[in-house]
């Protein structure tokens, strides 16, 4: 059988060009009928990682799936449609502020993949992370830098790094590098092919599943009394 996927970046695309509630009303159909095949798969791939994340267990493909509304009510860019479908997959829920796992499938350049962490946390949660960090340096390196993660999901992804040290830290911190993120991230940047797979859901579980000890590092982190 011929996989959806190909066809729905194809409408993605069509979206992308034709961003506006018009056509998006002509081909509501055509959406509905794609992102049910979507929430299939992504229900196969929550149920995955329920092997191995207990929390996920029993949680719904609708409960993770992100609407393709975007809030424009906040933002320059008024167009109405995302041109991406997205989930998270977290043990805390979707709307949750908390370290998790991140589905999106896009069709800018760069932005398609799997990702690992927690995004623009609140200046305490930071706080408490990055002392976190450096209080466990040798556990925390063991977990990130490992030969898995390196190969699938290499380097940092943060939404902003400071120019200097946090304030309380020094400049010539031994972590002055990790200090400076402002989120903690690892992302997996994935061409649209891979998800040609009729199974593309198992090989994303597996690669997620690398990244189970730093999710946990960072939540019992955030959970630990000070």
């Amino acid at each position: 059988m011929d996989s959806y996927i190909p066809h729905l970046f194809d409408f993605l695309r069509r979206l992308s060009a034709n961003n506006n509630r018009e056509w998006f009303a002509a081909h509501k159909d055509e959406f509905d009928r794609l992102r049910a095949l979507w929430l299939d798969d992504l229900q196969h791939l929550v149920d995955c990682m329920g092997e191995w994340e207990p929390r996920l267990k029993g949680r719904t493909a609708k409960e993770c799936a992100y609407r393709i509304y975007r809030d424009t009510r906040f933002s320059l860019d008024k167009t109405p449609y995302k041109v991406y479908f997205s989930a998270s997959m977290s043990p805390y829920g979707k709307n949750a502020h908390r370290p998790g796992y991140y589905l999106q499938m896009d069709i800018r350049p760069g932005e398609t993949g799997l990702y690992g962490g927690i995004w623009q946390p609140e200046a305490a949660v930071l706080k408490k992370l990055r002392n976190a960090i450096v209080d466990n340096i040798e556990e925390w390196e063991e977990i990130t830098d490992t030969k898995a993660i390196n190969r699938y999901f290499p380097g940092w992804i943060s939404s902003e790094t400071l120019k200097t040290a946090p304030k309380g830290w020094a400049k010539d911190h031994p972590q002055i590098e990790l200090l400076r993120l402002k989120d903690y991230g690892k992302f997996c940047s994935l061409d649209e092919k891979f998800f040609y797979d009729p199974l593309w859901y198992k090989k994303a579980a597996d690669r997620f599943s690398l990244l189970k000890p730093f999710i946990d590092f960072l939540n019992y982190s955030i959970d630990e009394e000070n």
